[in-house]
């Protein structure tokens, strides 16, 4: 397989995507350029790890170091944002969120302000120099040496892996499987142009189903972040019913990801092989 141009291509519209977006950060800054920005720098992320995984470059893992960093400076701002996206639709419904919520909206205005400072400061001028290296990697390395189908079933491997020791008693088991499985995702995101009888529907799948671990992940930093709260919180206030709330929809986000999460076999081969899964496969 020669996937030497599907890498450069992959590469350069995750790249200019990155630019796009920090570009759009920086002209009109908001919660919504924030988000494209975070997603830009994720899937070039994943294009580096696919990379890494076929040229075995030392130059790719100070690109990833950089991005990471990056992403690292604006994840309290997302987990604030989340948070209150669901305190707003059940505030009324949940009135002994208010408190929290105010808490959380002095919060994310502090922390919208340090994040505009990080995306104004940012200089990708040296990040610029190592892609446009990384490119010419790429080109000059020999095409029967690029297949990246094997590194795909690596990772994939690792989603399995993590998958077979969930314990839904542990939480963070499920946490690691939804690293490995975006990791997974966005590299079939990458190549999925030459997936010759990859179902069409499976990419929407996937996200699906990261979607429903990510909703574990998120009231987990809620009931961290309300612990935070409850020890300045002002005088008189109950965090009881609060707590309460953040601890079932908790127990409710692993009770409807355990439902499906055995459908996280069928999203890739089982076997070099072996062929890809049939579309709308239950």
């Amino acid at each position: 397989m020669n996937a030497q141009p599907l890498l450069i291509d992959s590469l350069n519209a995750r790249w200019d995507r990155y630019k796009t977006e920090l570009k759009n950060c920086r002209d009109e800054f908001s919660e919504e350029a924030v988000h494209g920005f975070r997603v830009a720098a994720r899937r070039l992320l994943a294009s580096l790890d696919l990379l890494r995984a076929l040229l075995r470059d030392a130059k790719i893992k100070k690109i990833r170091r950089m991005l990471k960093d990056q992403l690292d400076n604006l994840d309290e701002l997302r987990d604030a944002q989340v948070m209150l996206a669901e305190i707003s639709e059940n505030v009324h419904d949940q009135p002994s969120l208010q408190p929290f919520e105010e808490y959380l909206l002095r919060r994310e205005k502090k922390l919208m302000h340090a994040a505009r400072r990080e995306i104004k400061s940012l200089k990708i001028g040296e990040l610029t120099k190592r892609i446009r290296k990384l490119e010419e990697a790429i080109a000059e390395s020999q095409p029967d040496g690029l297949d990246p189908l094997p590194a795909v079933d690596e990772a994939y491997a690792g989603v399995i892996q993590r998958y077979g020791r969930i314990d839904p008693a542990q939480p963070a088991t499920i946490h690691r499987l939804r690293i490995a499985f975006k990791k997974f995702r966005y590299m079939v995101e990458s190549i999925h142009p030459i997936l010759e009888g990859f179902p069409k529907d499976t990419l929407k799948r996937m996200h699906d189903y990261q979607t429903s671990m990510g909703e574990i992940q998120d009231m987990e930093a809620a009931l961290q972040e309300l612990a935070g709260f409850e020890k300045n919180a002002p005088e008189g206030y109950d965090p009881a019913p609060a707590r309460a709330y953040y601890t079932e929809q908790h127990t409710l986000a692993i009770s409807r990801y355990l439902k499906n999460k055995g459908e996280v076999t069928i999203f890739w081969r089982a076997a070099p092989d072996q062929p890809f899964p049939k579309e709308n496969q239950p």
